[in-house]
């Protein structure tokens, strides 16, 4: 029988002696394979920074950890420090926290592999750009992590986790914001490392990853494993009701929307619009009118300029070519975003509530009117109390939504809005970002790579990389 990579036995997580995490077991050999499933904030990313002996100074880990048959105690995150990048790895679910912003991607890479791996110096940026050329970034050599998109972060925040050879990887969230092209890419690379003889860990709220990587299943909420087996038994037939929910709330099975007649006067009109960036070109030519009530869908490769495009047309960025026009009436607060990486939208030293009532006040909006939100999207009292670190991605990503949907915007550009999000909340924040949408008459440019969430939302679709429908 092979060895055991990794073991974790009644592994908990506590905060002033609440939990979060109760009594967790599992164990990987060599080339198996365990995917963790759950609503936002059950614990999952919490399950993986205590088993890398990361977490917050306030919450404190019970149970062991057993890595290449080395025990220890799981509150001893410091015995398993040595064991980083080199026999324990983790690509965190926000690339953005990641990577040095300050450093290019390229020699950030080569240093993993120099210091981490033991390739050396000489040999490291070799290594490194021959890595980044295998996932498509070997124009991003040169670049800030700040300087390319979010999809194509992400990218390089795994091939970073990677470097160091490390057999036992964990992966939280690592298809989040990502062409089905590169979805399946990253699937492979995960199961490469099993062919290695490692072990993986996935944290993930998409399905279809769930399936492909099959090996072992285990769903999480409220911190506790209400369901695990096969993966393939378990998604066939799940036994527990929270199980059976997540799987009927998968985008696939969404409604449909329905035709919707142009109302009045555009929200904003483009025309002949272009962008490039260095010698790059991301669009050019485009032409769109978008009305109250509005739907437009925007698809395409990471990188292609999509969230570029949202800039444009709300004002943040210039366009190289063409020119957009926004309705006089309305003052610039009408044209809103919610950003792909909701970490970097929040104050990090702010309190959430502080941050929402800020917004309140400045939009002359009642708090009953920001709590109604926060009801709606689950999002408990508790939460508003902590600083944006403190919450998990889907839980700070329900509260961005929340955020800027007291704002009322005329025109909203989501950005990948519920990438973070389980299946269930993520119907949820949808269902509520439309409804809210409709009764103010806003006009929404949604940003996804979900086919399914795209049929079910999209009045009207632009895709970038080939003949643009709308």
């Amino acid at each position: 029988m092979t060895e055991v990579l990794l073991a974790v036995a009644g592994l908990s997580v506590q905060v002033g002696g609440r939990p979060l995490l109760r009594e967790v077991s599992f164990e990987l050999r060599a080339g198996e394979a365990l995917t963790l499933l759950g609503e936002s904030g059950a614990g999952k990313s919490l399950l993986a920074q205590a088993v890398m002996g990361n977490l917050p100074r306030a919450l404190r880990a019970g149970g062991r950890v057993t890595i290449g048959g080395a025990t220890t105690a799981a509150a001893d995150g410091a015995a398993r420090r040595p064991l980083w990048g080199r026999a324990l790895a983790l690509l965190p679910q926000e690339p953005a926290l990641a990577l040095d912003p300050l450093a290019r991607i390229a020699p950030q890479l080569a240093e993993v592999h120099a210091l981490v791996g033991g390739a050396g110096f000489g040999q490291a940026p070799a290594l490194a750009a021959r890595q980044l050329a295998d996932i498509g970034l070997s124009h991003a050599v040169r670049r800030y992590p700040w300087q390319v998109s979010g999809g194509m972060a992400q990218r390089a925040a795994a091939a970073m986790a990677l470097a160091g050879g490390a057999r036992v990887l964990m992966a939280d969230e690592p298809t989040k914001g990502l062409d089905a092209h590169w979805r399946a890419r990253t699937v492979e690379t995960l199961q490469a490392v099993q062919r290695r003889g490692g072990c993986v860990v996935t944290i993930t709220h998409d399905l279809r990853v769930a399936q492909a990587l099959g090996g072992r299943l285990m769903v999480l909420r409220d911190g506790e494993v209400v369901e695990q087996g096969e993966a393939q038994a378990v998604l066939a037939a799940p036994r527990h009701p929270f199980t059976r929910a997540l799987l009927a709330a998968d985008p696939a099975h969404w409604p449909m929307p329905a035709p919707q007649a142009a109302e009045g006067e555009p929200v904003v009109r483009a025309q002949g619009l272009a962008k490039r960036f260095g010698e790059r070109r991301l669009f050019e030519g485009i032409d769109l009118a978008l009305h109250s009530r509005d739907r437009l869908v925007v698809q395409g490769a990471s990188g292609t300029g999509k969230s570029t495009l949202g800039n444009v047309l709300l004002g943040l960025q210039p366009a190289d070519a063409g020119v957009v026009r926004r309705r006089p009436d309305l003052p610039a607060t009408a044209f809103q975003k919610l950003y792909q990486d909701p970490a970097a939208s929040f104050a990090p030293h702010a309190r959430l509530a502080q941050s929402l009532r800020d917004v309140a006040r400045r939009h002359g909006r009642a708090w009953s009117q920001v709590q109604a939100c926060l009801d709606r999207l689950r999002v408990p009292e508790s939460l508003l109390g902590r600083r944006p670190a403190e919450v998990s991605g889907g839980e700070l990503q329900r509260i961005a939504l929340a955020r800027v949907l007291t704002v009322q915007p005329a025109l909203l550009f989501a950005d990948e809005p519920t990438s973070r999000l389980d299946p269930v909340s993520q119907q949820e924040a949808m269902a509520l970002l439309l409804e809210t949408a409709a009764q103010t008459r806003a006009a929404l440019v949604l940003v996804t790579h979900d086919d399914d969430i795209a049929a079910a939302v999209a009045t009207q679709r632009l895709s970038f990389g080939e003949a643009a429908a709308a």
